[in-house]
């Protein structure tokens, strides 16, 4: 469901990662969670005030090694990245990124006020998937369902609706073929 050769995220972008599946109870919140997928988001902050485009992809950790080439591959040169504190974005500067850091220990704001637009659709995924797959997924199709929540998302204005099935089958014809066997064999990365 992902477009080759799609525009990257401009302007100002808020990122930041949230954790997928897992068990449903117990267990540590947030960064360090066990048995649970880490999701980057991106999000387009359009000002005054709204959300444009998001793209979001499944991570092995929260370092700057795995969270500035995701930043790299979906958003500008230029853009504003609007992050938290974490320093795994400490080296956005050196990529060509103008980094604005909210400390939200030092804001005294909650997470979802200091950066609306991730928290919100990380819980629009959450809830996604807790409708759409009763809770059910697993890492080995995580980014699949990542790709097909982009795409419904990044739509969701659309006027003609019988474009989004003309622009769905036209990326299929335009993407290489994916072998059942790598979609339902071990293979995690596709």
């Amino acid at each position: 469901m992902v477009r080759p050769g799609r525009e990257r995220l401009h302007g100002s972008v808020e990122v930041d990662e949230t954790y997928v599946g897992g068990a449903a109870a117990g267990g540590k919140r947030g960064r360090g969670a066990k048995n649970k997928e880490i999701v980057v988001i991106a999000v387009e902050v359009l000002r005054p005030k709204g959300f444009g485009r998001i793209r979001m992809r499944r991570v092995p950790d929260v370092s700057g090694d795995s969270l500035v080439p995701f930043i790299c591959d979906v958003a500008e040169p230029g853009a504003e990245i609007l992050t938290d504190g974490w320093g795994g974005y400490n080296s956005l500067n050196k990529h060509n990124y103008m980094h604005s850091r909210t400390v939200l220990s030092d804001s005294g704001d909650p997470a979802h006020i200091a950066m609306p637009g991730v928290h919100r659709i990380a819980a629009l995924l959450k809830r996604w998937l807790l409708g759409i797959h009763h809770g059910a997924v697993s890492g080995k199709h995580l980014d699949y369902y990542l790709d097909e929540y982009t795409f419904r998302f990044n739509r969701r204005t659309s006027r003609s609706r019988g474009m989004l099935f003309y622009r769905l089958i036209q990326q299929a014809v335009a993407t290489t073929a994916v072998p059942y066997r790598q979609l339902v064999g071990g293979n995690d990365k596709i």
